[in-house]
């Protein structure tokens, strides 16, 4: 379960899962919504109509965060809704008599979850409260259960301010954490039938981080890791160490609270992760991976991964963070986020924070992010609709 991921028309919306329709859907007032061919090639900086879907992200996120740090690169944005043999995406751009007032996406899971769909819905701020994310989300919900989807997921972020602020929350369905109650987002997804599920902190650490700090947590942690090395690599896996990085990335699927969001586990093998890495580097994304093997087996333990991007370098991304079972216990969480950042102030050093996203039952990662100076930032509502 990656971080980058929101949802719904008032709230905006990141990087969600679904299928392309083959109808149009026309409405009163002159509405259309289209599917839109994701440019593929060296004509991809020349479609006017995927910048205008993009572009609606931008503006959101802008206005919600006040930067662009959660958002997508364009580059990014044209690699991913390309789709790939394990999800089939299709955005949507409606138009109100021939301007762009919003979009539509859709993913569907082809190797896994293979009930399931998502839905994300973007609305212009000067084109909301007119009825059109509803029309949105209805063609999208429509073209999901044409391909005998049952089970609908969203996902939006939000700054955590209104929380601390005190105003009243909807708790999550999983017994931990909350969203407000009276956000554009909440009343949109509760109004459209989505429950809350689960709810994800996200946290913000600046860089660079006290040494002195980080040692201190280094050594604590490296009394229980004595069967244990920690390696790293850049980019790409070595070859010798893809297929047990795999293994991981599997575990990584079924391994973190999910609450009753009703996934499945995903299937990775070496192609899976060259796949993803390729992506990545195409996008204009790096990587850096820390990893905890176990001196014994040669298995490797625990892993974490963060992300830049040139396009905007101030901004570390914090993906995936796993110990494996039988191996816990021993300190690896701390150790391998502990040399990831010593590796990420090395590679981009105008990056000035990290960005990561935990599902609020994951106290034990929460706390090594608390330790390490993580301060919360915002949160994600995670949301679904069953159909079935």
């Amino acid at each position: 379960m990656q971080a980058h991921r929101d949802l719904f028309a008032t709230c905006g919306g990141r990087r969600l899962w679904g299928v392309a329709s083959s109808s149009n859907f026309s409405a009163s007032g002159g509405l259309t919504i289209e599917p839109l061919p994701v440019p593929q090639g060296p004509e991809a900086a020349a479609s006017p109509d995927f910048k205008a879907f993009h572009a609606l992200r931008i503006a959101h996120e802008l206005a919600l965060w006040g930067d662009l740090n959660h958002s997508a690169t364009l580059a990014e944005s044209f690699m991913f809704w390309q789709g790939n043999e394990y999800e089939k995406r299709q955005v949507y751009l409606a138009r109100l008599d021939g301007v762009v007032v919003g979009s539509g996406s859709l993913t569907l899971p082809l190797s896994e979850n293979t009930t399931t769909a998502g839905v994300d819905v973007v609305v212009d701020a000067a084109f909301r409260r007119r009825g059109i994310g509803t029309r949105i989300l209805k063609f999208l919900e429509e073209a999901a259960v044409e391909r005998n989807r049952t089970s609908l997921d969203g996902y939006c972020g939000e700054p955590i301010a209104p929380v601390l602020a005190g105003e009243a929350l909807l708790e999550a369905k999983s017994g931990t954490g909350a969203v407000p109650l009276d956000a554009a987002s909440t009343r949109f997804a509760l109004h459209h039938g989505y429950s809350l599920e689960q709810v994800e902190t996200s946290s913000t650490l600046t860089l660079p981080v006290d040494e002195a700090h980080l040692i201190a947590l280094e050594v604590e942690a490296m009394r229980r890791a004595t069967e244990y090395d920690i390696i790293a690599w850049t980019d790409e896996c070595p070859e010798e160490l893809v297929d047990r990085f795999a293994t991981l990335k599997s575990l990584m699927s079924t391994e973190v609270p999910i609450a009753g969001l009703g996934w499945e586990g995903e299937e990775w093998d070496a192609v899976r992760v060259r796949r993803e890495e390729s992506t990545w580097q195409a996008s204009g994304v790096n990587s850096v991976v820390a990893a905890a093997q176990h001196h014994g087996s040669g298995e490797l333990a625990a892993y974490t991964v963060l992300t830049h991007r040139e396009a905007l370098p101030a901004v570390v991304n914090q993906e995936d963070t796993l110990v494996a079972p039988g191996h816990r216990g021993h300190g690896l969480g701390m150790l391998v986020k502990i040399a990831n950042l010593r590796s990420a102030e090395d590679l981009w050093p105008d990056a000035t924070c990290v960005m990561t996203w935990n599902a609020n039952e994951n106290r034990h990662m929460l706390a090594i992010n608390i330790a390490l100076g993580f301060k919360p930032s915002g949160f994600e509502g995670e949301w679904q609709k069953r159909l079935g």
